[in-house]
């Protein structure tokens, strides 16, 4: 049972980094390319996780959770080099 959700984890992730590969190389917005590489961020982590379940070794929760704080803190700031690089980011704001 274990060998089945483990399978399905790997090629859930698969999937998903596929998608995300289509929307890096195509997406019309510079937001659109940072969700990409989120998402791409998330397939690592849960190819983390299956690999620890296949392994039964921790030491990869640790590089998932490593993954998980170093790619939420390059999330904000790359969103906050699109807001400042837009043209419509400052209007109607006080600073």
């Amino acid at each position: 049972m274990l060998e089945w959700a483990i399978g399905c984890l790997i090629l859930t992730a698969l999937v998903a980094l596929a998608i995300a590969s289509f929307r890096l190389l195509h997406g019309p917005t510079h937001a659109d390319r940072v969700v990409a590489l989120d998402i791409f961020l998330a397939g690592a982590i849960v190819l983390c996780v299956a690999a620890a379940l296949a392994t039964a070794r921790t030491v990869f929760l640790d590089v998932a959770a490593g993954l998980a704080l170093v790619g939420f803190v390059a999330t904000i700031g790359w969103a906050r080099l699109i807001e400042r690089a837009s043209p419509a980011a400052g209007k109607g704001r006080k600073r």
